[in-house]
C-alpha cells in the first residue's frame, strides 16, 4: 500500500450529533443527541427553572458522536 493513501484516507461521517438545546423563556440548558442530517431540534420540555413545559431550541453542536 502505497504511503499517499493512507494519508489521504477518508474518515467516516458520524451518524449522530450531540448538541445543546436552550430554552426560550429561562435560558436553561440541556444537551441532546440526534441524527446528524435531521433539521435542528425543536422540542417542548420540563423546565426545573419556571416548573413549567416550555420550548427548546438548538443552540449549537457539540460534537460529533
Amino acid at each position: 500500500m502505497l504511503l499517499t493513501r493512507v494519508l489521504f484516507a477518508k474518515k467516516a461521517k458520524a451518524k449522530d450529533v450531540l448538541v445543546m438545546l436552550e430554552s426560550i423563556v429561562s435560558g436553561h440548558r440541556v444537551n441532546l443527541i440526534r441524527p446528524r442530517l435531521d433539521d435542528k431540534l425543536e422540542i417542548i420540555r420540563f423546565d426545573p427553572w419556571i416548573r413549567t413545559m416550555c420550548i427548546y431550541k438548538e443552540k449549537k453542536k457539540v460534537r460529533s458522536m
